[in-house]
């Protein structure tokens, strides 16, 4: 009993991070609910399933699931959000290792996402045979 509340604790704790970064610019949401939805596997199956069918965020938590998979848009955006941050730090009073240490963080972490593949394209019913 106490490991499911644990894992519903840690689902829930995601989930709301998740949330907040709907509405934070610069906050990624996807990557709070895929460890929601791995807590929720663990001990809450519910809200797991709930958060995959999700009309939202239920399509980029497959595709990363099923084909560590993330689309073009979510990396142009990770991309454009991790620049900004570059350039603010560039420009503030940060000490210097900061200044070297956070960008040079961020473009492994930009080398990593674009080495990541893209999810496969549907076909329209009417290209199908």
């Amino acid at each position: 009993m106490v490991r499911t509340l644990c894992w519903r604790f840690l689902a829930i704790l995601f989930v709301v991070i998740g949330m907040v970064g709907v509405v934070v610019p610069g906050l990624p949401t996807v990557p709070f609910l895929l460890v929601a939805a791995w807590a929720g596997s663990h001990g809450w199956p519910a809200l797991e399933q709930w958060l995959l069918e999700h009309p939202r965020y239920g399509e980029p938590l497959l595709q990363w699931r099923q084909n560590r998979a993330i689309s073009r848009r979510a990396k142009c955006a990770a991309s454009t959000m991790m620049l900004i941050s570059i350039m603010i730090i560039s420009f503030s009073g940060a000490h210097t290792a900061v200044k070297i240490a956070v960008p040079l963080m961020l473009c492994v972490t930009l080398l990593w996402l674009w080495n990541r593949p893209e999810p496969p394209r549907a076909v329209p019913e009417h290209h199908k045979a």
